[in-house]
């Protein structure tokens, strides 16, 4: 099967983090094991602050760590990354090298996480991965359609910070969701 464009970057030696459901023994056991992801995020971007604290309040198998993108920190320690194309769609790069973008990147991210690993990889098999492709496309939209825009309460946003959640199920009330557009409870997405 040839390599998916979208998938992880060319480098030698270079395999998924998440073992694919065709992944042999053999090869996984001689590679490294990932020990560490870093999350090239975009500070500007409502939905990716929104979605990095999500991430960062999960249990997690492999510690994520978050840059942001094309920042002189992630220009310093990642030289090989396409940065410009980078602000277009998550990447994720690994401790050993390798470097994911898009729907692989999205379901790297999943498999780092106890709670959400099996769903990475149900994610990774052919059935699965229009999902998360749909899913990753959905969010560079979004993100294309929003980029830039303050929006008080989110992490990592200018402005006051929105009230504190009793616990992780509950959800803001009518017209308390942070963001343009929100009046009355009602909010309209962007473009």
């Amino acid at each position: 099967m040839p390599p998916d464009p979208a998938g992880p970057v060319a480098v030698p030696g270079a395999r998924p983090a998440y073992p694919t459901h065709r992944a042999h023994p053999a090869h996984r056991a001689a590679a490294p094991p990932v020990r560490l992801l870093t999350v090239l995020h975009d500070p500007a971007c409502p939905l990716c602050r929104h979605l990095g604290g999500w991430l960062r309040r999960q249990r997690q198998l492999v510690p994520l760590e978050f840059v942001a993108v094309a920042s002189a920190e992630a220009r310093a320690r990642f030289p090989g990354v396409d940065h410009d194309a980078a602000l277009g769609e998550i990447t994720v790069v690994a401790d050993t090298g390798e470097v994911w973008t898009g729907h692989h990147a999205f379901v790297t991210c999943l498999w780092a996480l106890a709670d959400h690993r099996p769903l990475a990889h149900r994610l990774s098999t052919p059935a699965g991965l229009p999902l998360a492709r749909a899913a990753a496309f959905a969010a560079a939209k979004y993100r294309a359609a929003t980029r830039g825009k303050a929006v008080p309460g989110v992490e990592g946003a200018p402005g006051p910070a929105s009230r504190p959640r009793s616990g992780p199920g509950e959800w803001p009330g009518p017209g308390e969701w942070p963001g343009p557009g929100c009046d009355g409870g009602v909010c309209r997405v962007p473009g």
